[in-house]
This record gives C-alpha cells, structure tokens and sequence, in this order.
C-alpha cells in the first residue's frame, strides 16, 4: 500500500480555513495521517524514476523536453531546468499527483522562485508552512528552500488535502491555501494546470 493510500483512510482532522497564498493552517492530525506524512517526508530516495515499459519512458522524455521548452523563460538555467523538472515529475508521481498540476500550483505560489517568502512565511516553490518541519519533519525550517525537500512536502501535504476532500480537488485547492470554499486560489490553479498539460505526439 502506497502512503498516499495510508492518508486516504486515516480520519480525525480539524483544519482553520481562510487566508491567503501559501498560508497552510496548522491541523490536528491523526497519528496514522502523520505518520503516512512523515514517513512519505523521510524517504530519502533520490528522485529517479523507474519505467516499465519502453513506451512509458518516451512519453516521460517526450513530457520532459516540452515542459522544457515551455519553462525556459522562468528557469533559463537548462541544468536547473532539468533538475527541477525531473524532481517535480518524481514526486508528483510519488504522491499520486499529476505533474502538470503541481507545475500549475507551482506557478500560482511561486511564480518559481525558489526562494520565495511569502508575506505570513511560506517558504519555496510550493510556499510550504515552516510549522509543517515541526509537524511532520526533523525541524528544520531551512530546508524547504531545498528543491527536493520544498516539492516533497508539497506534494505530500496536497496529497494529504485530496485524501481528506475525498477527491475534490476544489476544496482540497484551497485547504492547500487556507481559504478553502473561496473559488479565486483553486480557479487560477486549475487554470495555470490547464497550460501545463501534456500534450502527447503518439
């Protein structure tokens, strides 16, 4: 059973919702949800994917050279580039996300700063709570301005979201940014998804 599974069946949250970009609410948790999250965080695999089949590593190379090419502006290091966008596609992956999703959400939060500060905290390209290392992590708050560490948490958080909204991506959008049932956050990610699909030649 894959931990985002775990997540999917362990109950018990109370969550504050509103506020603005990047402005996760501290839950209470269940000790089997923070468990699944911390356990998912400590992973300490490096983000190298695995295919099985030939077919499936053409179209993650096909996906990697067109991400490429549309990203260029933002991140015009091409090193760089390629790095985070393999790291964004393994750990989007890992946590049962659509890549394109997290690059949409990426965008909205961070206009891909990896740097970035938001004006209550959040920290990174997916603008991650620093009482998130307290939570479920060693505490180490300036780790979220490691590419792999910020991704992974990221993803693993709005996995956690999605588990909890029983798939509605909408309200899980906007627990991710603490304004959950306010339309204007999860309408400009699911927009900013939209230009980052796939689109596949074979």
């Amino acid at each position: 059973m894959r931990w985002w599974h775990v997540l999917a069946f362990a109950g018990g949250v109370l969550s504050a919702p509103f506020g603005f970009a990047g402005n996760q609410q501290e839950e209470a948790l269940a000790d089997s949800v923070r468990l699944a999250l911390s356990n998912a965080i400590m992973d300490a695999r490096p983000p190298k994917p695995a295919f099985t089949s030939l077919a499936d590593r053409q179209r993650y190379e096909q996906w990697l050279a067109q991400m490429s090419e549309r990203l260029r502006r933002k991140l015009p290091d091409e090193q760089m580039r390629t790095e985070f966008l393999e790291t964004a596609w393994y750990e989007a992956r890992r946590a049962g996300l659509d890549p394109g999703l997290v690059l949409g959400l990426i965008q909205v939060e961070s206009a891909y700063r990896k740097y970035a500060v938001s004006v209550v905290g959040a920290r990174g390209y997916m603008q991650v709570m620093p009482f998130w290392t307290n939570v479920i992590g060693d505490s180490d708050r300036r780790k979220l301005f490691n590419m792999q560490t910020n991704l992974r948490y990221g993803c693993a958080i709005l996995r956690m979201y999605l588990d909890m909204e029983r798939g509605n991506l909408f309200l899980a959008l906007g627990r991710y940014n603490g304004s959950r049932g306010k339309p204007d956050y999860p309408n400009a990610v699911l927009a900013a998804w939209n230009k980052w699909k796939h689109s596949p030649s074979f």
